[in-house]
């Protein structure tokens, strides 16, 4: 549904987007992420657009964003960073606004704002202005409008920036939703990693315009050093040599005064079986043992800082 084949845009001499490429399927919540001027927005301006690219391509839903980019838009709800809107506007008269701009009157236009106002929980605001609400209510009235006409390509920059933690559960819920059982797709650009394991079906890291990784969150855990890495927390520090010559033991990691042990893996093996049997044979005193998948902002920061490097 979204096909992005080797796109670039530059600023004078500043390459902010270089030869990316990568391909969203129907069903799918795909995490876009990046540091801080990674070139994120950019690809998105470029891909809902609002920036024409300087080379390569995208089509979404068949539609090439450059020669059919009225017919691209209609397909997609787009929420930009910042979340825009006319501040001076109530929150009701500015979704009637934008429920009219796609093209719907009369009973069916006050459906969609009422099923959208519904769905962010926007009711207690309808006849604020949007200039004196809360930077969490704008974001909400932003994804109001980016969904009100059901979209099949939804583009998020940045959606849960300035929510509380219920918000941000409830934004995250909502997305979910939207995607299961559907063709639809979302595309979430985040710098937030916890995102990624909350909603999304695969994720897309980029640094410097670059492609840096592609895969599911899993896959993604899969690459971090701490991959398979068994976590012991015991109630007085012991004598850790014994782990180190357990085969497939490459590191341990100690915090808290010797009582939390983090033991690291070789790449590709499991190792849990035989801590948890040295731990008994030797009748450590432990309060919990448990195995890691991997963490991602390790994974996030080593192929970042890498190309940044």
């Amino acid at each position: 549904m979204i096909s992005i084949n080797s796109l670039t845009k530059r600023f004078g001499e500043h390459v902010v987007v270089d030869n990316l490429s990568f391909d969203v399927k129907p069903g799918e919540v795909l995490g876009f992420l990046g540091p801080n001027g990674a070139g994120k927005s950019t690809t998105m301006k470029m891909l809902t657009g609002f920036l024409t690219p300087d080379g390569g391509s995208a089509t979404v839903c068949g539609y090439d964003i450059q020669t059919q980019t009225l017919q691209a838009q209609r397909e997609m709800g787009y929420l930009p960073e910042g979340a825009p809107c006319y501040g001076d506007m109530r929150v009701k008269r500015f979704l009637e606004f934008i429920a009219e701009v796609r093209g719907f009157k009369g009973a069916e236009k006050q459906q969609r704002v009422a099923h959208a106002v519904e769905q962010v929980e926007l009711a207690g605001v309808l006849n604020q202005s949007i200039e004196t609400l809360s930077k969490g209510f704008k974001r909400r009235v932003g994804l109001a409008q980016a969904i009100l006409h059901d979209p099949k390509v939804l583009i998020l920059d940045e959606p849960t920036d300035g929510l509380d933690p219920n918000q941000k559960h409830q934004v995250r819920r909502l997305i979910q939703q939207l995607a299961e059982g559907s063709n639809k797709i979302v595309v979430i650009s985040t710098h937030i990693l916890e995102e990624v394991s909350a909603v999304c079906s695969r994720a897309v890291i980029i640094g410097r315009g670059k492609l840096l990784a592609n895969g599911t969150p899993d896959e993604l855990e899969a690459r971090s050093r701490y991959h398979q890495a068994v976590t012991l927390e015991l109630q007085q520090p012991v004598d850790t040599q014994p782990l180190l010559s357990l085969p497939g033991v490459v590191e341990i990691e100690q915090q808290r005064e010797g009582q939390l042990l983090t033991v690291l893996a070789k790449p590709g093996e499991v190792i849990f079986p035989a801590v948890g049997e040295l731990a008994r044979s030797h009748n450590w005193p432990v309060k919990e043992l448990s195995v890691e998948r991997g963490r991602l902002d390790e994974v996030f920061r080593r192929l970042t800082a890498g190309e940044a490097a």
